[in-house]
C-alpha cells in the first residue's frame, strides 16, 4: 500500500474534482484521473526545488520566502549641521583661518653706506709696557758735531800707525730706539796681515781695543799653539740697532761699542771656530784668548755663558762702575 502524499496548496482544488469525478464511470475517470495524475506528479519536484529553505538546517516556511525585499530608498539622508561647540569658561576660542592669506610686507631696499667723510685712521701702536721701555742712555742723545772732536781724531792717528785698514762711515742714530754712533768706521783689517770679514762697522775707541788685541793676544796665542801666524778674524756681528736680550737695557752694538768674533783663520789653513764642544787643541786656544781678553775689555761672553752666545765670543767696552769687568 501506498502512503498518501499530502498535496500542496495550489493543488487542493484538484482534490475536490476528484471527488466529484468518483461518481462517474471507471473508464471515464481513468480518462481524467490519469493525464492529471502524471502532470500532479511532474510539477511536484520543480516546486519542491523552489522552497528550498535559504540557510541550511532551517528550512524557511513560505511565508518568508514570499515576503518582499525592502526598497532602496531614492539618496541618502544628508545629516544636519552639528552646532558649535560652546567656549568653557577661561578657554580662548581658535582664530578664525582668513579667507585669503596675508602678504607680507615688501622688504626695504637696502641703502648703500654712504663713503666716509675722510678716510679711518689706523689704530694707534700701544705703548709698550713700563717694563719693556729701555732705561735711558747718555749715549743715545750723542750726534756728530760740525768739526770732528779732537779725541776722534787721535784715535784714528793711531789705527793708521797700527797698520789698521778702515772706512769713514756716515753717523748712525735712531731716537725711537736710542742708537747711536756718531763717528763710526768700517774695519778692513786689523793690522797689517791680520784681516775682517765681513767689515766691522764700530766706534774707533772699540775699532783700536780690538786691533791691539790682536796683534797682542790671539796672533801670539795662534803661533803658540799652531806654529802658525793668525790670517783673519770671522766676526758674527758689529753694530747693529736693537736692545739686549734682557729687556731694560740697550745692547753695546746700538752704540757699535761691541764685537762678536764667530773664527778664526791661521795662514796654514786652518779654522778655528768658537762652539760648545771644540776639538782640544782648538779649545786650548779659545780658552786662552777668552781668559785674556777679560781685562783689555769690560764683558767677556761666550759658549756656556748662555744661549745666545753659544757660537761666538762677545767682547764691548760698556763702561762700569769702578772700570770693573764682567767676564763668563
Amino acid at each position: 500500500m501506498i502512503a498518501a502524499t499530502p498535496l500542496p496548496r495550489q493543488l487542493r482544488p484538484c482534490r475536490h474534482r476528484l471527488r466529484m469525478m468518483a461518481t462517474l464511470g471507471f473508464s471515464a475517470f481513468c480518462r481524467v484521473a490519469l493525464p492529471l495524475t502524471a502532470a500532479i506528479l511532474l510539477m511536484t519536484p520543480a516546486i519542491a526545488r523552489h522552497h528550498r529553505p535559504v540557510h541550511k538546517g532551517h528550512p524557511a516556511s513560505i511565508s518568508q520566502s514570499a515576503t518582499p525585499a525592502p526598497e532602496t530608498p531614492a539618496a541618502a539622508p544628508i545629516p544636519e549641521p552639528r552646532p558649535a561647540a560652546k567656549p568653557t569658561p577661561g578657554s580662548q576660542p581658535e582664530p578664525e583661518t582668513p579667507a585669503v592669506a596675508p602678504t607680507p610686507p615688501e622688504k626695504p631696499s637696502e641703502l648703500e653706506p654712504e663713503p666716509p667723510e675722510t678716510a679711518p685712521q689706523p689704530p694707534e701702536k700701544p705703548a709698550k709696557p713700563e717694563q719693556e721701555k729701555m732705561l735711558p742712555d747718555p749715549r743715545s742723545a750723542d750726534l756728530p758735531a760740525d768739526k770732528m772732536p779732537d779725541e776722534e781724531v787721535a784715535c784714528r792717528a793711531r789705527l793708521k800707525a797700527l797698520g789698521v785698514e778702515f772706512e769713514e762711515h756716515k753717523a748712525e742714530h735712531d731716537a725711537e730706539i736710542g742708537c747711536s754712533i756718531p763717528y763710526p768706521i768700517v774695519l778692513k783689517t786689523l793690522g797689517k796681515s791680520i784681516d775682517v770679514g765681513p767689515g766691522a762697522e764700530l766706534n774707533c775707541q772699540m775699532a783700536e781695543a780690538a786691533a791691539r788685541f790682536a796683534a797682542d793676544v790671539i796672533q801670539p796665542a795662534a803661533k803658540a799653539e799652531f806654529g802658525a801666524d793668525l790670517k783673519s778674524i770671522g766676526q758674527a756681528s758689529a753694530f747693529v740697532c736693537r736692545p739686549r736680550h734682557s729687556p731694560g737695557k740697550l745692547s753695546e752694538h746700538a752704540f757699535g761699542n761691541a764685537l762678536d768674533i764667530a773664527s778664526f783663520s791661521l795662514s796654514d789653513g786652518t779654522k778655528i771656530e768658537v762652539g760648545p764642544a771644540p776639538p782640544e787643541k782648538d779649545g786650548k786656544f779659545l780658552d786662552a784668548v777668552r781668559k785674556a781678553a777679560c781685562g783689555p775689555f769690560k764683558t767677556v761672553l761666550g759658549p756656556g755663558a748662555d744661549a745666545d752666545h753659544a757660537m761666538h765670543f762677545h767682547l764691548d767696552l760698556e763702561p762700569r762702575r769702578h772700570g770693573g769687568t764682567f767676564c763668563q
